[in-house]
């Protein structure tokens, strides 16, 4: 395997891909009006693709709703990301709490409605 990354389909790729920079800090590796790759800051090979549902190259059968996927980004600060989320007017569906495996947890949608669960450890004594 040479790289992998998943791929959100959505009819807004500019939209999409902006919410991405300006939650995780992500940038644009490549940028179309159908497709944008994006790249996690300091990560190479942490990637995100952002594809036109309604392109060509988008099989037929997969042109509907994102359903049965969670995204999970583990992070430096749950927190940090939670306050650029609420900024951003995101649809939070669960605020940050310390959950039972020892992180910090958030859950929110994704312009297009993907859920993405923002995760980090919790520290020590804290």
């Amino acid at each position: 395997m040479q790289r992998a990354f998943t791929n959100i389909l959505t009819e807004e790729v500019a939209i999409t891909a902006a919410f991405y920079q300006k939650l995780l800090g992500y940038t644009a590796k490549f940028s179309s009006d159908w497709f944008v790759n994006l790249e996690a800051p300091d990560r190479t090979g942490l990637e995100l693709g952002i594809l036109l549902t309604s392109h060509e190259i988008v099989p037929e059968a997969a042109r509907h709703q994102p359903a049965g996927i969670i995204l999970t980004f583990v992070v430096d600060d749950c927190d940090a990301v939670h306050d650029r989320a609420s900024e951003l007017g995101a649809n939070i569906i669960e605020a940050p709490r310390d959950m039972p495996y020892g992180q910090r947890r958030m859950i929110l949608r994704d312009p297009v409605g993907t859920i993405i669960d923002v995760s980090s450890l919790i520290q020590a004594g804290g």
